[in-house]
């Protein structure tokens, strides 16, 4: 009998981790699930969301509420703990930051923003951003597990430099993992024990495509491809099986650098015409002949005019062309990659919302397999979603090994 119970002790402990996932992603929202799901018996499954509850990650509703017309006793209701830890995550972009305290579920707990010209030296705004989640974490009261980075940067793994920060005066190989990690500590956010707490970096755009996939219009896609542009330039991710594929060393999708017309304007990579710089807000301001002011970002102007002014017909006409160059980066993207399911997110976005017909035309007319093979392509719906990105790869630690994460 002893050692029945050290086995199913031993099996739900090694399923506490999958568990917290399946509750986290909301593809657990009750016991009877979970249980499914692990494939274990009842009573683990039982002792799995028991000890999860115990640890303060998730909430277990004993006694729910059965549906008008049900037979027999509901299974137990499983949801994240409103009132569980939290991560700090942060974003900087080409117009300043914010600051974020993210819990499970993906949930925005409180933000913060922040706008400032960017400086050369990137450890004023990484100290600027932490020290603003901190504010937040200290507002809050709440334990923090983990704190994650997004930047508009392809960032080298392992060691967490930004080799191409095209859009920030920053110098290319900025260490911005060791700035984010000495931050974290400057500004005393600590884990339970007193510890600083771990800190992760990566790309904007991958961040916001793993969010997405795990909370938003992503889900249930196996291969995911999301390309987006906010403040400026545009940016690529592609989530496999649930991963984020990267390549060898943390540079793979580097989209924006995709030719979408040769005799376009030039690139800060060398080449011309590359999406980056074809289908970004700036280009869209330029290509309805409005000269940027300096009121608010590039992205907030390009929204604005699309939403206000569309039936112009110089905007009109700047959209679609716009819509076109996009259209032809995306449909070599679907040739090489074959996913099943493209979301598109900041500008790109409001144009797909603004003229969906025309993008998927152009996709499906320009891609190798046709109309007969175009895959969906939707609106990201994440507010926040770099951000919940970044809040993501700061949770994996606990989401792999809740026990050890919170010892």
């Amino acid at each position: 009998m002893t050692q029945t119970r050290t086995t199913r002790l031993e099996r739900g402990r090694g399923a506490l981790g999958p568990a917290l996932e399946l509750v986290h992603t909301g593809r657990a929202p009750t016991r009877a699930v979970l249980t499914a799901e692990l494939g274990v018996t009842r009573a683990t499954a039982g002792a799995v969301a028991a000890e999860l509850e115990a640890l303060g990650l998730i909430r277990v509703d004993a006694r729910p509420t059965a549906p008008a017309g049900s037979q027999g006793r509901p299974s137990h209701r499983l949801s994240v703990a409103p009132d569980g830890p939290v991560v700090l995550a942060a974003q900087i972009h080409a117009d300043g930051y914010r600051a974020a305290l993210v819990g499970l579920g993906g949930r925005v707990v409180a933000t913060a923003p922040g706008c400032m010209t960017v400086p050369a030296d990137p450890s004023h705004i990484i100290d600027a951003v932490v020290g603003a989640g901190a504010g937040l974490l200290r507002s809050s009261g709440r334990r923090c597990l983990g704190a994650g980075l997004a930047v508009p940067s392809a960032i080298a793994e392992p060691d967490g430099t930004a080799l191409n920060p095209l859009h920030l005066s920053w110098p290319a190989g900025a260490p911005v993992h060791e700035l984010f990690t000495e931050a974290l500590a400057k500004c005393g956010v600590t884990g339970p024990t007193g510890a600083p707490v771990p800190g992760v970096t990566g790309n904007d755009v991958n961040l916001a495509a793993l969010a997405e996939h795990r909370h938003g219009a992503g889900r249930g896609a196996r291969h995911l491809l999301c390309v987006a542009t906010g403040h400026r330039g545009v940016g690529g991710a592609l989530v496999l099986d649930g991963r984020l594929h990267s390549g060898s060393s943390g540079l793979a999708l580097e989209v924006g650098h995709l030719t979408v017309n040769p005799a376009g304007v030039p690139c800060h990579c060398g080449s011309r015409g590359c999406l980056d710089v074809e289908t970004d807000p700036l280009a869209f301001l330029t290509a309805a002949g409005r000269t940027p002011g300096p009121e608010v970002s590039l992205l907030q102007q390009s929204r604005d005019l699309l939403r206000t002014e569309y039936a112009d017909p110089s905007v009109r006409a700047a959209a679609e062309l716009i819509v076109d160059r996009l259209g032809l980066g995306l449909a070599g993207l679907v040739n090489i990659l074959n996913p099943d399911r493209i979301l598109l997110g900041g500008l790109h976005r409001e144009l797909l919302e603004a003229d969906p017909e025309r993008l998927r035309a152009v996709v499906a007319d320009r891609s190798l397999w046709g109309r007969s093979g175009s895959v969906p392509i939707l609106a990201c719906t994440l507010d926040f979603n770099s951000l919940i990105g970044a809040a993501e790869a700061a949770w994996q630690p606990v989401l792999d090994d809740p026990l050890a994460a919170l010892a």
